[in-house]
């Protein structure tokens, strides 16, 4: 059975969880957000499968990818909508006019990010756009596979580990699936999401209904992104240079463990696309960037290619070089560093929330890394003495 006995083996994919056949697996959030499996020994009849699907115990070889491109929608308002070059909403359409399904993440009506499904056009909308905090995949999974067993198209979109988990719990291919990565940096705490929230939507002294969010919001370009949060009478619109959750995510100190060793990045996922935005591509290929946002779409396999080509006639794009692209995405092949105050930073949250971002920052971090220093050696000797 699964047991996690160091956060960092567990990239919270879920798929453990949908494929026990007992339901003797839920998912438990710890003190920082990210959920993590919990089993019932006394229903657990010890069949193994959890370890059959979990992408952290059976990991895969890196895939060389066969086609690269710089990539943007020819539709200027689907690109404007996207966060880099729109490229999904085309296979997503291709997908439904074929009376498929397509999966992605999406905002609930609490704001949290959950992975759901569409059949009509219509709704792809909610799809569209980054999501910077782990979603929550729930019986999607499953909900693949029954519509693959019915013989429909399906689209599933996610994070590199949660292809994988999708891959590993299917245990099989399926020609009618396509699997396309959103390249990540690494996921953020749900809890820290849902802190922001709360703390923007009193900023003013009122507590408003939120009604639309945007990480990627390109009113003033793609290279200056703001992050957008839409109230009933105002819009609060920060840069994200300067917004504490994109600081906190971007400093790698609000990602799940997982994040910090990644094993589904280069291919491993068993993507069919992974797709970016293309940083850097200006000073690649010559006039394609204006500013409103150029994708990296990076083809793995001969399924992938073929979907590709279905929607190229409504794509802008040009054939790229792949290692000239890693440089500028290095998230494409390596995980990002764990801070060494990680845990100092943690320590800070509970008391202080949001405002702990900005408090490492400051003179006060060397304070609280000499406190939560002193806090482990405390611990450590009284460990020690109690043995």
């Amino acid at each position: 059975m699964i047991e996690i006995t160091n956060k960092r083996d567990c990239c919270g994919c879920e798929a453990c969880k949908q494929v026990c056949p007992k339901g003797c697996i839920e998912l438990v959030a710890d003190v920082e957000g990210f959920a993590y499996p919990r089993i019932d020994k006394t229903a657990c009849v010890d069949c193994g499968l959890c370890e059959r699907v979990c992408p952290m115990i059976n990991t895969c070889n890196p895939v060389a990818p066969l086609v690269t491109y710089a990539a943007k929608n020819k539709n200027e308002a689907t690109r404007h909508n996207s966060s880099s070059g729109g490229v999904f909403t085309l296979l997503a359409e291709n997908v439904i006019a074929q009376g498929g399904v397509v999966f992605g993440a999406k905002f609930n009506e609490e704001w949290r990010v959950v992975h759901s499904y569409a059949e009509c056009v219509e709704e792809l909308s909610q799809f569209r756009g980054s999501k910077y905090v782990q979603s929550s995949i729930g019986d999607s999974y499953a909900r693949v596979e029954e519509f693959l067993k019915e013989g429909r198209k399906v689209l599933f979109s996610g994070t590199p580990c949660q292809v994988a988990g999708l891959k590993h719990f299917l245990r099989k291919d399926y020609d009618n699936l396509l699997t396309i990565e959103i390249v990540c940096h690494g996921v953020p705490s749900p809890k820290v999401w849902a802190d922001y929230l709360a703390e923007v939507s009193q900023m003013d002294g009122t507590r408003e209904n939120i009604t639309a969010v945007s990480f990627r919001d390109k009113t003033n370009g793609w290279k200056r992104y703001d992050v957008r949060v839409d109230f009933a009478s105002h819009s609060r619109a920060t840069i994200h240079t300067d917004d504490p959750f994109m600081k906190g995510f971007l400093k790698n100190l609000t990602l799940r463990p997982s994040c910090y060793h990644c094993v589904a990045r280069e291919g491993r996922s068993g993507a069919d696309i992974a797709l970016a935005d293309y940083w850097g591509v200006w000073n690649i290929h010559e006039g394609i960037d204006d500013d409103g946002g150029v994708g990296l779409v990076v083809v793995n396999t001969n399924k992938g290619a073929e979907w590709y080509e279905g929607v190229r006639a409504e794509v802008d794009d040009r054939v790229s070089d792949y290692t000239k692209a890693v440089a500028y995405n290095p998230c494409m092949i390596r995980s990002v560093e764990e801070p060494k105050d990680r845990a100092a930073f943690w320590y800070l949250y509970g008391g202080h929330k949001m405002a702990a971002v900005g408090m490492m920052e400051r003179r006060i971090k060397p304070i609280v890394v000499y406190a939560y220093r002193c806090k482990e050696w405390v611990g450590r000797q009284l460990t020690t003495k109690n043995r």
